[in-house]
């Protein structure tokens, strides 16, 4: 027998068809009833579910409870209904959405009164809990203590809100003292139909694929030609084998179902739609227990759900022939096997949507682009190599008879030396400080502007092949949905301002309440303290980042006069504290770039930003600037300060009493320029590959498989042994955003363009870098995080403006590296109006100032001078007057002509490159013109798409006149059916009779 229960809000509940269209309602009373089977009527089903269990590899079907998905007593349960990992016990409706949260019992007591909130019903209507006989439903969990119960009651009103939505639930049995419990959701297809007309979904449309013609013959050959070419390597996935080929797409509509072509409406939507619909649901869904609080995201906040994600199709590593999706992103995308291929962006999009599908074809194309920059900087480094015994002034400084004695590089324990022992630093300086760099410079000024314009067009390109028109609608209900930090913050304002009845204004619906005044928003009054803290933290974060710096010089400059002091280590000096210092920069930059992503984060959420995408943006801005200052910090001082302050001879510039300040290199600062640039660039990629982004997920990994394996020790081993998917995806990491995958790659692209004049091997180390971190990132994706919510985007956002950013200050910065750091404009000065024959001959000697030794100041002079104690003069590298002019050490014109000219050079580079950059912008249009084309015809396309339809519509209408009265009340019966929205289709049903279907 069946006795009827009223339900509480939120109560597992069993909902006859027609009443679940509704809601739940029942049509008279409007009152939801759960059916619960009397005493005897378990033995009968409880052997049936048991024998399905024991198919099914355990006692699955002893832990699952099953809300809106209801067998009856005399149905067969087949083993069927167990095969597969993505659907309900019926094996039937699939799994769309999980959530997931965590419970903990105090005890069980027997409570006397009305049982409905915590009877948990099997799928045949048995309770969890050994039967007593004092009637149905009569066995009541244990009290809970006060925050479990008022959390269980705000998970109940929620799914109860859920149901009403349309959407159907199933979860599992709390029969534990704790656990982890998963409520899975099912969108029905009127819901499916409902959400995607509300979202404006673009589906293919009944209309053939049509071909995107290339224009022009010799264009279309050379596309050929290419496709043949680099066929081996293209991934072998269905999308690219219609590269060229397009859907007709219109946005979903239910009264226009004779459209498209609906064959089975189970997979007219992906999976990806499918969880981006009910995801939109959640986000929208009220709970008026949780303080009014909307959508899961604040819920989560709350801790009543742990967390809500879309499930994986199946296991990407299952023996056997089955291939789904994940399956085969990870053989022909994720593995490292593959690395040479091209990425399968559309199933990338497909799979993971349209934001994340962005990220890795902009990745790609920032990929390919440096396999041109990296060959022009390995012929420019080549170059150097071939031209070093040609280098004039090298040659004079290796030269032992020119015998250049230079004056003492410190305080008492240096002594004189010669500049020929400088000879293999000045042949290194040429590898990368000759003519080359230069047009190199220019080079990748250009190529910086060329990449943008190309990710343009590409941008462009992916929008209009992945329907991402309309777009703009979806971002701005995307900013009608408050972050719950936002919420907690205005109520709490209202509760500080006004009586608690105000609090029941808040939980009226979004529409209403952008209509209210101020008071239910946050003022800049209400967010200055906030704004306060953000710029005083900034502030003292940049200033922490250049007090390290100048810690990191001092440490230099008292190492070289400790190690000076010891004859053993004297002639190593220099190599030893540049290499130390360079190390121990790259180790503070690792551990800031950790302490400063966690303060922009702890920043921004003070600022209390109102929605996601505002929160996202401000936390870039913050975490950009902090990890731009931090990791460019040693390299800008190292470029443009080091050596600028020393003084002179006889007057030089003490950091503490008896520390001078360090001196460049006697072949210049071009050469540590280089090679704390490689050291910082190549330890930061190698250590926040090898460790960050795969030794941390794994160890996290680790971490929590242990975790639930302590609290889920009473856990079945079958049910162990044969995990489901929603088991198998909660055990993966959460995704938290792409934020540190773009920051990782801004910061490399600074690397390469900001500083290429000084390392022109930078985009080598860079292409090396990224084919393994595309491999990388996309083995992480399909394999160690949860799958991620499909999010429509049509471009990357703010990081698109801070590459601008970049590559404009990297022309500016590469001037000044030329005319400052290098000795390209001394060179051209010297050859061009010094030089008696017009070669470099003599620019050594000329770059050298004298100093008189006598004039060397008490105290200062060198200690055991290995040198002729007749030394009257001393050389050091700067432009001023010699100890007999009237003006003895005071600048000379040499000095000024060449500051002249570094001043000159910087104003005329910058303003060629920057007009050339505007020139390569115009002469790449922003938009393809196939592409322009294409848009064009589709609209064409899509009108006579429309009239055709319609023309075969009102045919349908017309035929039923010759009939009969019935028959003609039949066929308008099922046209109207065609085009309304209907309930669950069986496979292979088609929405619209008298339309021809073929396979999307």
């Amino acid at each position: 027998t069946l006795t009827n229960i009223p339900l509480l809000p939120g109560s597992p509940r069993r909902l006859s068809p027609r009443a679940g269209s509704k809601g739940g309602q029942d049509p008279k009373h409007g009152q939801q009833y759960l059916k619960v089977l009397g005493p005897r009527a378990p033995d009968l089903q409880g052997s049936s579910n048991r024998d399905s269990g024991q198919s099914c590899g355990g006692g699955r079907a002893h832990n699952s409870s099953i809300v809106n998905n209801y067998m009856d007593a005399n149905e067969p349960v087949f083993s069927e209904a167990c095969l597969s990992l993505m659907h309900f016990r019926d094996n039937q409706r699939k799994v769309d959405y999980v959530l997931a949260y965590h419970y903990r019992k105090r005890g069980a007591h027997p409570v006397h009164g009305f049982p409905g909130h915590s009877l948990a019903i099997v799928s045949n209507g048995e309770t969890g809990k050994e039967r007593h006989a004092g009637g149905p439903g009569d066995i009541e969990l244990g009290p809970l203590d006060a925050l479990e119960e008022e959390r269980k009651e705000q998970r109940e009103e929620f799914e109860h809100n859920l149901l009403e939505a349309g959407l159907e639930l199933e979860k599992d049995l709390e029969s534990k003292n704790q656990g982890s419990v998963f409520v899975r959701i099912h969108a029905p297809w009127q819901v499916l139909a409902r959400e995607a007309e509300f979202l404006k979904i673009k589906v293919p449309t009944k209309k053939k694929m049509y071909e995107i013609r290339s224009e022009g013959s010799i264009t279309k050959k050379f596309n050929e030609i290419l496709q043949k070419l680099s066929s081996p390597l293209k991934p072998r996935v269905p999308e690219h084998s219609n590269d060229r080929m397009k859907n007709l797409s219109y946005p979903f509509s239910r009264e226009k179902m004779y459209l498209y072509n609906i064959q089975d409406k189970d997979t007219f939507f992906d999976n990806a739609t499918r969880s981006r619909i009910v995801h939109e649901i959640l986000k929208r869904t009220a709970c008026s227990r949780a303080n009014n609080t909307m959508g899961i995201n604040s819920l989560i906040a709350n801790n009543i759900y742990e967390a809500a994600y879309p499930l994986h199709d199946g296991e990407y590593d299952s023996p056997g022939d089955d291939m789904n999706d994940r399956k085969l992103l990870y053989q022909e995308w994720a593995c490292y096997g593959v690395f040479y291929k091209f990425q399968p962006i559309d199933l990338i999009r497909k799979y993971f949507g349209e934001k994340i599908g962005l990220y890795f074809a902009w990745l790609g194309l920032y990929t390919s682009f440096l396999i041109p920059s990296s060959i022009i900087g390995v012929i420019v480094f080549l170059y150097g190599c071939a031209t070093i015994e040609e280098d004039i002034p090298s040659k004079e400084m290796c030269d032992q008879q020119n015998a250049f004695t230079m004056c003492p590089l410190c305080d008492k324990s240096c002594d004189y030396w010669n500049l020929s022992s400088a000879c293999g630093t000045a042949r290194a300086s040429h590898l990368f400080d000759n003519p080359a760099t230069v047009f190199f410079s220019i080079f990748m000024a250009l190529w910086a502007t060329m990449f943008l314009e190309n990710w343009k067009r590409l941008q462009m390109r992916l929008g209009y092949f992945w329907d991402l028109t309309g777009v703009e609608e979806e971002e701005e209900r995307a900013q009608e949905h408050s972050r719950p930090e936002y919420e907690t913050k205005v109520r709490e304002k209202m509760l500080k301002e006004s009586d608690k009845s105000v609090v029941q204004k808040f939980g009226t619906n979004m529409s209403e309440r952008e209509d209210e005044d101020d008071e239910d928003k946050l003022t800049w009054k209400d967010r200055f303290p906030g704004y306060l803290m953000n710029f005083t933290s900034i502030l003292f974060m940049i200033a922490l980042t250049f007090s390290i710096v100048f810690a990191v010089i001092v440490y230099r400059i008292t190492t070289a006069a400790a190690l000076s002091l010891n004859k053993a280590t004297r002639s190593n000096v220099r190599v030893t504290v540049t290499a130390t210092a360079v190390i121990i920069n790259l180790v503070v930059i690792l551990i800031l770039d950790e302490i400063y992503g966690a303060v922009a984060s702890w920043l921004t959420k003070i600022e209390v930003p109102k929605t996601e995408q505002t929160f996202e943006e401000r936390l870039i801005l913050k975490a950009f600037l902090l990890k731009f200052v931090n990791a460019y910090s040693p390299i800008f001082y190292v470029a443009f300060f080091k050596g600028r302050f020393v003084g002179r001879p006889g007057s030089y510039v003490y950091v503490f009493d008896g520390y001078r300040m360090e001196e460049c290199a006697p072949g210049g600062c071009l050469m540590e320029l280089c090679i704390q640039l490689s050291i910082i660039m190549l330890g930061k990629q190698l250590i926040q590959n090898n460790i960050f982004e795969i030794g941390v997920p794994k160890l996290k990994k680790l971490f929590r498989k242990l975790k639930d394996e302590t609290e889920l020790g009473e856990t079945d081993s079958a049910h162990s042994k044969h995990p489901e998917q929603w088991d198998l995806d909660y055990s993966l990491e959460p995704y938290t955003g792409l934020t540190p995958e773009y920051m990782e790659m801004i910061i490399q692209f600074g690397f390469v363009t900001l500083f290429v004049a000084s390392f022109p091997l930078a985009p080598v180390f860079a292409l090396l870098n990224n084919v393994i971190e595309v491999r990388l990132d996309a083995k992480k994706f399909v394999t160690e995080l949860r799958r991620p919510d499909a999010v429509r985007t049509k471009d990357i956002g703010i990081w698109f403006d801070i590459l601008s950013g970049i590559g404009k200050f990297s022309v500016i910065s590469n001037a000044f590296v030329i005319a400052v750091t290098s000795d390209f404009i001394p060179r051209l000065v010297y050859q061009y109006a010094y030089s008696h024959n017009g070669t470099l001959h003599g620019f050594v000697n000329h770059t050298l100032s004298f100093f008189n030794v006598s004039q060397l100041k008490e105290g200062t002079q060198p200690e055991n001078s290995q040198f002729d104690p007749e030394v009257q003069f001393c050389r050091f590298k700067d432009y001023r007057e010699p100890p007999w002019a009237p003006n003895p050490y005071e600048f000379s014109k040499q000095y000024w002509s060449v500051l002249s000219a570094r001043l000159a050079f910087v104003i005329i580079f910058q303003n060629l490159v920057m007009f050339l950059s505007v020139l390569v912008d115009w002469m790449i249009p922003d938009i393809p013109t196939d592409i322009s084309d294409q848009i064009k015809k589709e609209k064409s396309l899509l009108v006579d798409f429309f009239l055709k339809e319609e023309h075969e519509k009102l045919k349908l209408m017309d035929e039923p006149a010759p009939r009969s009265q019935g028959e003609g009340h039949q066929s308008r019966r099922s046209l109207a059916a065609s085009s309304a929205p209907s309930g669950r289709s069986q496979p292979g049903s088609i929405a619209s009779s008298g339309s021809q279907h073929t396979n999307v």
